[in-house]
């Protein structure tokens, strides 16, 4: 990558990065405050409407964030576009749940979920009112407002409900915490952001943008089928209780693996848009990010997956420790995460949304087979299940890029091996530390703090290139 290109890209992600795990540390911290509060049933309740509201948000966006995004001569008219669509589709998706909401309470066999899901609904019209904002402000490489609406917004409306959790108002809650997150979020975003709509309309805009982003909608559609598709099965054949468990297991295990994704996704994309088609130094900037992804996550999920049990003892209750088990295991699937999403956004970049429809339709048969295959045996059978789809996942995903850009499968394993070798290895001396101490809380205090010392150890004695890597770029933000 060229210098300002660099920089640019730096600014980007400490300021995306700032964004993401400021907010989710407050959501992660009302998290654990409420889980200690509420019972695993009221999680399940909610878990249970997660699949429906996850579908409509995929179905508000379309891909049309993404389309204008990419767009370099976009327009008001095509913004404007975008926008009354986007709220036109999400007020008769809230009108679609607010009438379904009895069929979906008989499917789980429980009538409190009517109320829940005509309430928890609206976070749906909500969302449509800021597609566009987000959009634009990412163009810009402004994540800076947007950190500053979001980190309000979870503050706020986490104190509500956790006020509201030790009210007694259990399930209703966890709802009202969601639905007034994002209220706040969309009432700052119009304050902060300086786009406003104009009475106008294309449908020569609509067809050209939905021409890209039909194809991304339809691959996020299919991949919000998928991973809620657990929450929907668990949620049917077992008991709430278990879905609660599997859920605080998903959020404790995707917490940094889904937040160095998204940070990694929001920045690089409207980045290398700008050398779409010089494709040496996407090549190198595409390697780059993966190894200084894995150099990160895949030490971090090896140290929570070993300390699950100590973690979820000290942040929550004995009653959550089942969890545990479920978190240890998934933490395998969610450290290839962020290479599965940097492999993908290339095609976004090159604009093959056909390609990026055809991978997730091939990888979700793929994991739908091993979802029924794992089923009769229990969660943690799933959840190594999961392991397996997401090493299979990685290799489909890796076909299109090395066709692409030369980057395939073979060469990315090559250069994230050492990685690989250096958490391994540090995953086996936390295992003997934490055999050596009885009391949880210093299994998690000192199995963390000797891991990290361990890793970082052992890269600087085998000279690994990842870690110049990460102290030349730190060099160069300095200057």
């Amino acid at each position: 990558m060229s210098e300002s290109l660099q920089k640019k890209t730096l600014k980007g992600t400490i300021w995306s990065g700032f964004e993401r795990l400021s907010v989710q540390s407050v959501s992660f911290i009302v998290l654990i405050i409420m889980a200690r509060i509420v019972t695993p049933d009221d999680y399940g309740l909610v878990g249970m409407l997660t699949v429906f509201i996850e579908i409509s948000q995929s179905l508000v966006d379309s891909g049309f964030s993404q389309a204008l995004i990419r767009k370099r001569d976009r327009s008001q008219l095509d913004n404007s576009t975008v926008f009354y669509f986007n709220l036109a589709v999400g007020i008769i998706l809230y009108f679609v749940l607010y009438l379904c909401a009895p069929i979906i309470a008989y499917f789980y066999e429980d009538e409190r979920l009517i109320m829940l899901t005509r309430v928890i609904s609206v976070t749906v019209v909500l969302n449509s009112l800021v597609v566009v904002q987000r959009a634009l402000l990412t163009v810009e490489i402004d994540f800076k407002t947007q950190a500053k609406a979001s980190l309000w917004a979870a503050i706020i409306g986490g104190v509500v409900g956790i006020a509201m959790a030790y009210a007694g108002f259990g399930v209703w809650s966890i709802v009202s915490y969601q639905v007034l997150n994002i209220a706040i979020n969309v009432i700052l975003l119009w304050l902060y952001s300086s786009w406003r709509p104009s009475l106008m309309y294309s449908w020569d805009s609509f067809r050209h943008l939905f021409s890209f982003g039909s194809r991304l909608a339809a691959a996020g559609l299919l991949n919000t089928l998928y991973s809620n598709g657990y929450l929907i099965v668990i949620g049917k054949v077992f008991k709430a209780s278990d879905l609660g468990y599997y859920t605080r297991a998903h959020q404790f295990g995707s917490f940094l693996s889904s937040n160095v994704t998204g940070i990694l996704q929001r920045v690089t994309y409207p980045v290398l848009c700008t050398i779409q088609d010089e494709d040496e130094r996407l090549s190198d900037a595409y390697l780059k990010f993966i190894r200084l992804s894995a150099f990160i996550v895949f030490p971090l999920m090896v140290c929570l997956s070993v300390l699950s049990e100590p973690l979820i003892l000290l942040l929550l209750k004995e009653q959550w420790l089942f969890s545990a088990k479920l978190m240890s295991i998934l933490c395998f699937a969610m450290m290839w995460y962020p290479i599965h999403s940097i492999n993908l956004n290339l095609l976004q970049v090159k604009g093959r949304s056909d390609l990026f429809l055809r991978l997730e339709i091939i990888k979700k048969i793929i994991g739908v087979i091993i979802l029924f295959i794992s089923l009769p045996f229990g969660l943690e059978w799933m959840c190594w299940g999961q392991v397996v789809n997401s090493i299979v996942s990685l290799a489909i995903n890796t076909h299109y890029t090395g066709r692409l850009i030369g980057l395939g499968f073979i060469r990315q394993m090559r250069y994230l091996m050492p990685t690989v070798f250096y958490s391994c290895v540090m995953g086996g001396f936390i295992c003997l530390v934490k055999g050596l101490i009885n009391v949880g809380s210093m299994q998690l205090l000192v199995g963390l703090i000797s891991g990290m010392l361990s890793y970082l150890g052992l890269a600087w004695i085998t000279n690994s290139s990842d870690l110049k890597l990460i102290l030349n770029l730190k060099n160069q933000f300095k200057k």
